[in-house]
């Protein structure tokens, strides 16, 4: 399924692993029959005891990419099946074929892959779609037809809407409601034989306009759509609702617990009826899967509405799906997110049954704490000016370039050094040299002295600037016998450390320093239009240095930018010649009140 899981980590217990840990203690399933594959009550009955103590499923719709609402669903069904020993199956809810795509079932196998999770289990290939199940699914609405558990009704869409009535009104019955199985029966397969127009008729469910939850409220379960399936052609005219196929799909698949979010809660008492009547007639397996349902993510700063992120990708507010600043999972693989920080982040925030907002720096603080331990350091200058050591002929030699050495990580010593030299010029940030100091301002000004970190202790002495006042040049004179490492080197104590990349073995990079894309950590509260909140300052793009171990760095490969933050070459447009690297994140969250 994916790596074994560290079994040194303890798990948060949450609801979820609580009904889990009640259902095996009680063998709740213990006695499931698995036929190899999904299936009706008889296919399984010939098969053998299932190997899988539980089966979870993932089951996306492919009509738009991952966000990361659904890394977390990934993570939470994945992670349970490794956890109790089950498997857990992907399935494409392709039940509706407008708005569905091979693009997109590609691009969510790619997701769950590379968040480290699989489909392969026990030798199966546990990938399925909902469209197969359609010649059974439309079996179980002749069964629901013929025991008077179902019937065609011809009511105009406004009509239905009417008779449904609302929280404090009963529904009213529909004139077609006392049609004889018969009838209905017939005018069901004049549907599927393409004989009635779209919108002309629907197949709902009989069960009681009276009950004070709608959804039960004889609920529709196919109706007429004369469209193109990815899958299956044009064979239908006639689809089945998601709220009908969803619950078929999970019982002919043997799922045990199925996991939606809280918006599904209202169609429990459904789900639990379909499979009651199905189990009834014999065509299910029993005992049939139960849903459950948790708090979807709600993330500060994040919209994952589909509709609106395809409305930034249509109006180009952003460079498409995969751009750095959305939180699509193509997205955050390409601001270089890692499979590991997003499964942190999932098991930190843990599975509750109410709604609440997860603030966006604990999404951040997890990219941290898995990228500190194991991202290579570097310096770079993102905003260079030049600094001109102007003893430097006379201290060192004239043209002589000095070598200078870090190591790869602070903390993995088996990784190795990174090597570059000093020279007479070499490239700081604008914004370490100060003419006038503030208070606390340990950088260079004119009079102090600064180490450059791993090299030498300099004295600044000024700068030259050009006819508007701005700063072009700063100087300083090289301090002999201070280099890192070697004897004497701290003989001059100073309070300020810059870092630096040495003008002589310096790689020009792009760096796109991505920010958060909206300003307001809610950005449709109290009814405002979302595009008004979106940040200016979400990305900006400067010509940067950056030292010379990363003239070999591949895409996508993530670093430790000392003193910026973590970076990773870009996915897309890195390449040999031209480096282009992303913000990732900061050091430290630098939209803390």
């Amino acid at each position: 399924m994916t790596a074994p899981a560290d079994k040194d980590t303890p798990k948060t217990s949450n609801f979820l692993r609580q009904i889990i840990e009640h259902d095996l203690s009680n063998q709740t399933y213990a006695a499931r029959q698995w036929g190899g594959s999904p299936g009706d009550a008889a296919h399984h009955a010939a098969g053998q005891t299932d190997p899988a103590k539980v089966r979870l499923r993932f089951p996306p719709e492919p009509n738009g990419y991952l966000h990361i609402g659904h890394a977390k669903s990934i993570c939470l069904n994945f992670g349970l099946a490794r956890d109790y020993g089950g498997v857990c199956h992907l399935r494409f809810d392709d039940t509706n074929p407008e708005k569905e795509d091979t693009e997109y079932v590609d691009s969510i196998k790619d997701a769950v892959q590379w968040l480290g999770f699989d489909w392969h289990n026990h030798g199966e290939n546990n990938l399925y779609q909902a469209s197969d199940y359609f010649d059974f699914m439309y079996r179980a609405a002749e069964y629901l037809i013929e025991t008077g558990h179902a019937y065609v009704d011809e009511q105009s869409a406004e009509q239905m809407r009417v008779n449904r009535g609302d929280f404090v009104k009963p529904g009213t019955n529909s004139p077609f409601r006392s049609r004889t199985p018969a009838e209905n029966l017939a005018r069901f397969r004049e549907m599927r034989d393409g004989k009635l127009a779209d919108g002309a008729a629907v197949l709902r469910a009989k069960i009681d306009m009276a009950s004070p939850n709608i959804n039960m409220r004889d609920p529709a379960i196919y109706r007429i759509r004369r469209a193109h399936h990815h899958n299956t052609g044009d064979k239908w005219c006639i689809y089945p609702m998601y709220t009908y196929a969803h619950p078929i799909e999970d019982a002919l698949e043997q799922i045990t617990h199925s996991i939606c979010t809280l918006e599904f809660e209202d169609q429990r008492p459904f789900y639990d009826w379909l499979l009651d009547r199905l189990a009834e007639g014999g065509l299910i397996a029993t005992p049939h899967p139960r849903q459950y349902e948790f708090a979807r993510l709600n993330l500060t700063y994040v919209l994952t509405s589909k509709r609106k992120l395809a409305q930034l990708v249509t109006e180009k507010r952003v460079s498409g799906w995969d751009d750095p600043r959305m939180p699509t999972i193509v997205g955050l693989r390409r601001r270089g997110y890692t499979p590991e920080a997003l499964q942190l982040f999932a098991e930190r925030i843990g599975v509750t049954k109410s709604d609440s907002w997860i603030d966006y720096s604990t999404l951040e603080g997890a990219l941290r704490d898995t990228l500190d331990p194991i991202a290579p350091r570097a310096m770079a200058v993102l905003d260079p000016v030049k600094l001109v050591l102007t003893n430097w002929d006379e201290v060192m030699g004239a043209g002589k370039l000095d070598d200078c050495s870090a190591p790869v990580h602070p903390h993995l010593p088996e990784l190795g050094k990174r090597h570059f030299k000093i020279g007479k010029e070499v490239w700081i940030e604008s914004t370490d040299y100060e003419e006038t100091p503030p208070k606390g301002f340990f950088r260079l000004f004119p009079g102090n002295k600064v180490r450059l970190k791993y090299g030498h202790v300099i004295e600044c002495t000024g700068a030259t600037k050009d006819a508007n006042g701005k700063v072009t040049e700063v100087l300083a004179t090289l301090i002999p016998d201070t280099k890192s490492g070697t004897p004497g080197s701290d003989s001059v104590k100073v309070k300020g450390v810059i870092t630096w990349v040495g003008v002589s073995d310096a790689v020009q990079a792009e760096v796109r320093l991505y920010d958060r894309l909206f300003t307001e950590a809610h950005p449709e509260a109290d009814g405002k239009d979302f595009l008004e909140n979106l940040n200016p300052s979400s990305l900006s793009v400067v010509t940067a240095y950056v030292e010379p171990s990363l003239a070999s760095a591949t895409a996508g490969k993530r670093f430790q930018f000392e003193r910026h933050g973590y970076f990773v070459t870009d996915l897309k447009d890195h390449a040999a010649g031209k480096a282009v690297f992303n913000r990732v994140t900061g050091m430290k969250d630098s939209w803390a009140k």
